[in-house]
């Protein structure tokens, strides 16, 4: 293998989705002649937080072939249909995507727009995380025996890195409850008043935003949706997503819906009956 020199630089929920190995086909707009490893970068975090293969890149995809290829790029229907990403329709091909144990930071050089070229320092030790060697002649003495053990280190973080990573993003953390009235179920809303602080300031009123800020937004049993927070009313603007959420439920008065985080604007919402 060879030091991974290069990196590509993914929103959110998209990159968590990449490093828990759910989301194989990264769409772009256009296609690229690379293959092989490169890193991971979390937009706006200044950091490398993974990496991943590029093992080729497909045709264009047409709106119902998109549709029908949900499972290996995770972008909802609605969303496709809607023509958000009509830009992004070329798939890149992901295989062993995997999380770094220790985010490195590194320099975005002025003008990188898809690739971003990291220097030797960045270079080296993200490659040294994934046990992944440079040239045949080394710098150090020794580095091949010491290296070929690095890959049994992030091993155990490639089913779940969340749960086996430290990290301040918990997964599956609760940020609140709100207990279901005859108004919301009416209305198809559920407040997030009560605990509004713990998202992000642009989700409220994020779809008015250049680029907008959408949520992921998930629920056992139906398909999930990409949402903003209504800043009038502080609920989920989707409500049409809340109204199969409650019919799929069969949920009544004094029923609670409990928010989690899985990742940074990504939420999974559930039901407790009263």
């Amino acid at each position: 293998m060879t030091w991974i020199t290069k990196a590509l630089i993914v929103d959110q929920p998209w990159i968590d989705l990449i490093l828990s190995g759910k989301k194989t086909w990264e769409m772009r707009g256009t296609s690229t002649s690379f293959r092989g490893w490169f890193g991971l970068i979390r937009k706006s975090s200044g950091q490398v937080v993974g990496a991943a293969r590029l093992t080729g890149v497909g045709q264009a995809l047409s709106t119902e072939q998109m549709v029908a290829t949900i499972e290996r790029h995770h972008i909802p229907e609605q969303i496709i249909r809607s023509g958000t990403v009509s830009k992004w329709t070329t798939p890149w091909h992901l295989a062993s995507a995997r999380p770094l144990l220790r985010p490195v930071a590194y320099r975005h050089p002025s003008g990188a727009v898809t690739w971003v070229n990291l220097e030797d320092s960045v270079a080296q030790a993200v490659s040294d995380q994934l046990g992944l060697t440079a040239d045949p002649a080394p710098r150090q003495p020794e580095p091949r025996p010491v290296l070929r053990a690095e890959p049994s280190r992030p091993a155990p973080v490639r089913p779940a890195p969340a749960v086996a990573s430290p990290s301040p993003l918990q997964p599956n953390t609760m940020l609140g409850e709100t207990e279901v009235t005859e108004g919301n179920l009416k209305n198809n809303h559920f407040y997030l008043r009560g605990f509004l602080h713990h998202f992000p300031e642009q989700l409220v009123g994020g779809r008015n935003l250049d680029p907008p800020t959408l949520a992921l937004v998930e629920a056992e049993g139906m398909p999930p949706t990409w949402t903003d927070i209504c800043p009038r009313h502080r609920f989920f603007r989707d409500r049409s997503w809340t109204r199969q959420l409650f019919a799929n439920q069969d949920s009544a008065p004094g029923d609670r819906v409990q928010v989690h985080q899985i990742a940074p604007l990504h939420y999974r919402v559930s039901i407790v009956k009263g």
